[in-house]
């Protein structure tokens, strides 16, 4: 029996964005009980909840259905690999686990192995969302050696940089390594538009089943890809959910002189609302440049030394 999860969700959890932070607005303001309805609703048998650095939305979700058992405790743990922010996707979080890690994450391998030592599985994020160069792409791979599985599908990003994700994680499978990489698929959805169409399919008869098989490596993604479309269509989800927070519909974050700075400045901004489309289509467009010099470095030594296999430290940026 395979069982299907939309691996990378957020909530109204996942707090603070890092766009103009003086405005105070969340990174998503979708209720757990909502994503849980819109995932079962496209078909996931399992509910997984990832907020930024929080297990907030899913303990809700479980008391709010106390007798549900297709409900994970999810987390996309943020860290640092040097200069380079670095996201882990993690399910079976304890309360426990989670306050354990919240110390680690100024170092990305040292996360890695609290995680593997606790035995749950996780997953490193859209591998080249944030990577520009700040490190040799031999070095920055050496992540590759501390995780289970890679997310190559990410329903936000293009489907050319999933593909070069999945290229990385199929050489580094064929190459005899003693633990290979496993594969996930998750919406990466910040409001309830994408909710499950971008998903992970497993063999299991139950939520513990399907988790014992990712961490065997028997993962399956599917699902949409994403693009400037997606990143916009959740820009504005969230830039509507934020204006209706401050005339007090949904969590009221904040009151007073700063709520009406808030509110002065969404009145004047609104001339300007054609600005998220731009900046997703040109963050896109940045994206499309980053993958695609990846992609030629990989490319390269295929033609240059067909009979070599790859190996992360070979390959240069």
């Amino acid at each position: 029996m395979m069982l299907r999860a939309d691996l990378h969700v957020h909530t109204r959890h996942s707090r603070r964005t890092g766009n103009l932070q003086f405005l105070g607005s969340r990174d998503c303001y979708s209720d757990p009980i909502d994503v849980y309805n819109r995932a079962k609703a496209r078909g996931m048998d399992l509910v997984a909840i990832t907020d930024h650095d929080s297990i907030d939305g899913a303990l809700e979700l479980m008391h709010r259905l106390p007798n549900q058992h297709d409900v994970i405790v999810g987390e996309e743990v943020s860290c640092r690999y040097e200069r380079i922010e670095v996201h882990f996707g993690v399910y079976g979080v304890t309360e426990s686990l989670h306050r354990d890690i919240q110390p680690l994450r100024r170092n990305a391998f040292e996360v890695a192995a609290y995680l593997r030592g606790a035995g749950v599985f996780f997953s490193l994020n859209h591998l080249l969302h944030f990577y520009r160069g700040q490190a040799p792409l031999r070095e920055y791979l050496r992540l590759l050696d501390e995780v289970p599985a890679l997310e190559v599908r990410n329903g936000a990003m293009l489907r050319s940089h999933n593909r070069v994700i999945e290229e990385i994680a199929s050489r580094w499978n064929t190459q005899g390594h003693q633990c290979r990489i496993g594969m996930i698929g998750g919406s990466d959805s910040h409001t309830l538009r994408r909710v499950g169409r971008t998903w992970t399919e497993a063999p299991g008869r139950n939520r513990e089943e399907f988790l014992h098989s990712l961490k065997r490596r028997l993962g399956r993604p599917g699902g949409d890809h994403g693009g400037a479309s997606a990143v916009a269509g959740d820009t504005y989800g969230v830039i509507g959910s934020y204006l209706g927070s401050l005339i007090g519909l949904g969590p009221r974050d904040h009151a007073g002189w700063h709520r009406a700075a808030c509110l002065a400045f969404g009145a004047a901004s609104l001339p300007c609302q054609f600005l998220p489309a731009v900046i997703a289509f040109a963050g896109k467009r940045r994206e499309a440049r980053s993958v695609s010099a990846v992609t030629a470095q990989l490319g390269s030594l295929l033609i240059h030394e067909p009979n070599r296999s790859l190996h992360v430290e070979e390959v240069p940026l």
